[in-house]
């Protein structure tokens, strides 16, 4: 009986083509991470489940792939990096030199229902700085995070930015206890209509006038300018007025840093992890595929000591790269692959001398930093050189008795049909040459 096996639902066989894209798309990010001076990081892809417990949030803990070990440990594979590398942080480096400021580009896992954009196995490009509470750092990571986009080619996107302290000011406002339940309420408005968002509200327990203000609330969204004015006379506490300040501060840092065009006031943020303590962000692309936020992040001061550490400030943020590739792809900013060597080698026989003479030139080509390939499979001219048509491959060099016994071989442009003989020993320097032309 044949067993017939399949890929695990929501998750990807990744193909040559597709691994091309994504390696285009993380050189770009990577490159612009290390300019900020973030230095990489990868932590295990499972903790003890106890880790993602304390913090993630209520909705991530259901999602979590948890099991049982050998040994009767409880572990989860990680379904974000930032508990991870809080944890890392809290085991060796709480008196290193402040701040810490990390990057990683890794897996992660987490139990919900496939869609556009969204699968249970999914790649993440963020950014950790741990050890400031200052709003510069909140806007150094903010500016890396427009870059980062702006590196790939994508232009036509929105950072978002809101405020975990306004919300929870706003809940006492209101005189809600379960401020972390509004909030997870407020943050789900975009996935349902109004009339259902209302009635959710409701349920929620609040009356007309408590949802004439979360209403209110969620429109005061739109460019600095015109958004703060408004929060300053939404709330009137002193702790929203510091708070607003901090948002006024963090808005004139952006501008400096020459990214405030991208940046908009949405108060109806909140993020869905509850670690987040002040400022929260969320990028968004304008899509015709149905991909909502592409990435986004925010400032979590308590977790390092729910974790045992000492009190320390953190902010950072998370790409999704499995919603950002395909809107680079929906825009044609993704550069297709060239997936063939730019020299094939192919020995006209099956002399053990003209075998040994191909390996030898394509050795050397490779040691040149030439991509070169040879005729593996023992094929006859013409189907390898049909082979190579189809490979698209511009240059091919034959090895043939004849030239070889005047110490040569032939160089063929694939494009004009051209050939000539050159000596063996100059066929790397006269393909570099031409390659670079």
């Amino acid at each position: 009986m044949k067993v017939k096996l399949e890929r695990v639902k929501g998750t990807r066989d990744l193909l040559p083509e597709e691994m091309a894209r994504r390696r285009w798309v993380f050189e770009r990010i990577r490159e612009v991470f290390e300019r900020y001076n973030f230095h990489e990081v990868l932590t295990p892809t499972f903790e003890y489940t106890t880790l993602f417990q304390l913090r993630s949030g209520e909705e991530v803990v259901e999602q979590l792939y948890a099991f049982d070990d050998k040994g009767g440990r409880n572990l989860s594979l990680r379904p974000d990096m930032t508990s991870s590398v809080a944890r890392l942080y809290v085991n060796g480096f709480q008196n290193a030199p402040k701040p810490v400021k990390w990057y990683y580009l890794a897996n992660m896992f987490r139990y919900e229902e496939p869609q556009s954009g969204r699968y249970r196995e999914f790649w993440q490009a963020g950014v950790e700085l741990i050890g400031s509470d200052k709003v510069e750092a909140d806007a150094e990571v903010i500016a890396l995070f427009v870059e980062s986009y702006l590196a790939t080619g994508l232009a036509d996107f929105t950072v978002n930015i809101g405020d975990r302290v306004l919300l929870d000011e706003f809940a006492k406002m209101l005189g809600v206890e379960d401020d972390v339940g509004l909030m997870r309420l407020i943050d789900k408005k975009d996935k349902m209509s109004r009339e259902d968002f209302v009635g959710a509200l409701n349920e929620f327990g609040l009356d007309d006038d408590g949802v004439e203000k979360v209403l209110s609330l969620i429109e005061i969204k739109g460019k600095p300018d015109e958004a703060l004015p408004k929060a300053e006379e939404l709330f009137t506490s002193e702790k929203a007025g510091d708070e607003i300040k901090r948002l006024y501060g963090l808005i004139d840092l952006l501008e400096a840093y020459g990214v405030k065009e991208k940046i908009l006031i949405d108060l109806g943020i909140a993020r869905g992890f509850d670690y987040y303590t002040s400022i929260v962000f969320e990028a968004i692309a304008p899509n015709d595929i149905g991909i909502g936020s592409i990435g986004g992040g925010g400032r979590y001061d308590n977790l390092i000591g729910v974790f045992g550490g000492k009190p320390t400030p953190a902010t950072g943020f998370a790409i999704g790269v499995e919603r950002l590739i395909p809107i680079l792809e929906w825009e044609g900013l993704v550069p297709e692959p060239k997936l063939r060597p730019d020299v094939y080698v192919i020995p006209i026989g099956k002399e053990p001398e003209l075998k040994r003479t191909a390996v030898e030139i394509t050795s050397s080509l490779r040691r040149a930093r030439v991509k070169a390939d040879y005729e593996l499979t023992g094929r006859k001219l013409r189907k390898a050189l049909d082979y190579a048509g189809k490979l698209g491959v511009p240059y091919v060099v034959l090895v043939g008795e004849r030239d070889l016994a005047d110490g040569k071989v032939t160089v063929r442009d694939m494009e004009s049909g051209e050939q000539r003989a050159v000596e063996k020993g100059r066929v790397v320097g006269v393909l570099s040459e031409s390659l670079r032309v």
